[in-house]
């Protein structure tokens, strides 16, 4: 799922340590498995992040000059529910307006064998 966020706080954008902890909250909410986190703030502004889960990853860059962040949420499991993922993700980053696209990659029943 692809998650553009516009109209989001400042303070929430350019902080680094609300960002993790948000997107770990959200990662525990919905039932994934957390491995590992790395977070990067950019000078002056902006975040970017990555959260490893068990059944794939998350991805974050922030834009707080435009209020604005990007988030991908790619899983291989069809139990996380990805309704309650933007919910969560929304009503966390206080967007005012947001954009939400989920593609289906790489089914498995579609995928051939590599020989």
């Amino acid at each position: 799922m692809l998650l553009e966020l516009y109209e989001c706080p400042t303070e929430i954008l350019n902080d680094q340590q609300k960002i993790e902890a948000i997107l770990v909250g959200v990662v525990d909410s919905v039932g994934a498995t957390l491995i590992n986190t790395t977070f990067h703030k950019f000078s002056p502004y902006g975040v970017s992040g990555v959260l490893v889960i068990a059944e794939s990853h998350i991805t974050i860059h922030s834009w707080p000059e435009h209020r604005y962040a990007a988030i991908d949420v790619f899983t291989c499991n069809d139990k996380i529910d990805y309704q309650q993922v933007e919910t969560l993700v929304v009503e966390q980053f206080k967007a005012a307006n947001h954009k939400a696209q989920t593609i289906m990659r790489g089914e498995i029943h579609q995928v051939n064998e590599i020989v």
